[in-house]
């Protein structure tokens, strides 16, 4: 028993190396490509029965015979044939599970996108005034309008977005941009005092238009945030909101304010700071919702944080930017190496059993 195993030993070695060789070559083959034709891995299963039946015809064309003694007979050494059969096997079988991953046709594949989109051009005008400083938000209107404001423009990355400030006056801070990491340093920066004081809504909203007028967006549209009622300015709000209309514009209005009194500004003591009383909230909700109207927008309430927040999430969702994705893809043939490396096996499998093992005793 002892005997025949070292005789297989040489070619039960091959067939462990062999199958062990096909593995790897799947193995890298299916985590770096695909498979056009994956039915024909299994054909893999037939390496281990092919290497036993090479055995098995090896051992039937040489058969032994029982004798009872082996001391008469003079032994001839390291019998290298045997090793070299073994080697020529191995070869032949890493060829034949090799080619069967060739016929699975590995593949690179190669994918990409074309989107195309509708923007949507958006103006914040925002209400900067001295009341903005109100305490009924958390810190104030202005801080929680602001933050909610940024957290908007984050949702909505392939809109441009620009941002108009007023108080008695108005100003752009920042035209339409898809830059928004600069739109929300420069929204970050504005402050109560930029201007001179008071509530100009008209010119708040007209000056928002103005960013407006020459885009071709699908879509354009304003927030308008106050939480007054306009007292300054030359254009009245109403005038606004028809200019509006005449360019597309759909605007949407935010008063800002709790109901009944809130903590505001009510004075500015010597050392620069506000005193605080509790004043009444007016925001002239009729202007605002005529506003709205006119340019088929709608009319928002905001009492506190949480509500404001609310507001501009349904904006968001009223104001849906159209996005069309088009996928592409494209395959590349991975199995000519492959191939290559099959057929130098072969080669080097036939040069050894005709050219070598027929010479070696």
């Amino acid at each position: 028993m002892k005997h025949k195993l070292l005789k297989l030993l040489p070619d039960l070695i091959a067939l462990f190396a062999s199958n062990a060789v096909v593995l790897w070559f799947w193995f890298r083959a299916a985590k770096i490509y695909e498979f056009e034709t994956p039915v024909f891995l299994w054909g893999l299963f037939i390496v281990p029965l092919l290497g036993v039946w090479l055995i098995y015809k090896k051992y039937k064309e040489h058969p032994t015979v029982k004798l009872s003694s082996f001391g008469f007979i003079p032994t001839g050494g390291f019998e290298i044939s045997k090793y070299l059969t073994a080697l020529n096997n191995a070869i032949v079988l890493i060829a034949v599970g090799i080619f069967f991953i060739v016929l699975a046709r590995p593949q690179t594949s190669r994918s990409w996108e074309n989107i195309s989109t509708e923007g949507i051009d958006i103006v914040i005008a925002m209400d900067i005034s001295a009341s903005m400083l109100a305490k009924d938000f958390k810190p104030n209107r202005l801080e929680a309008s602001k933050e909610v404001a940024i957290d908007f423009i984050k949702e909505r990355p392939t809109d441009r977005v620009g941002l108009v400030v007023y108080e008695g006056e108005a100003f752009t801070q920042c035209p339409l941009t898809t830059d928004h990491r600069v739109l929300t340093n420069l929204m970050s920066d504005i402050k109560t005092g930029m201007v001179e004081g008071g509530t100009a809504i008209g010119s708040g909203l007209a000056t928002a238009v103005n960013r407006l007028k020459e885009s071709e967006a699908k879509s354009k549209v304003i927030i308008l945030l106050t939480d007054g009622v306009n007292n300054s300015g030359n254009i009245p709000p109403l005038t606004a909101a028809e200019i509006a209309k005449e360019f597309d514009i759909r605007v949407y209005t935010i008063g800002v304010g709790s109901k009944g009194r809130a903590y505001s500004p009510v004075s500015i003591a010597p050392n620069g700071q506000y005193r605080y009383d509790l004043v009444e909230v007016k925001i002239d909700e009729k202007v605002l919702k005529d506003i709205a109207e006119i340019t088929d927008g709608e009319y928002f309430r905001a009492t506190d944080n949480s509500s404001l927040a609310s507001i501009y999430q349904n904006i968001d969702k009223l104001e849906k930017t159209k996005i069309e994705v088009t996928q592409h893809s494209k395959k590349s043939d991975r199995f000519f190496d492959l191939a290559l490396i099959a057929v130098g096996l072969i080669l080097t499998a036939s040069f050894l059993q005709f050219f070598i093992l027929r010479f070696t005793p």
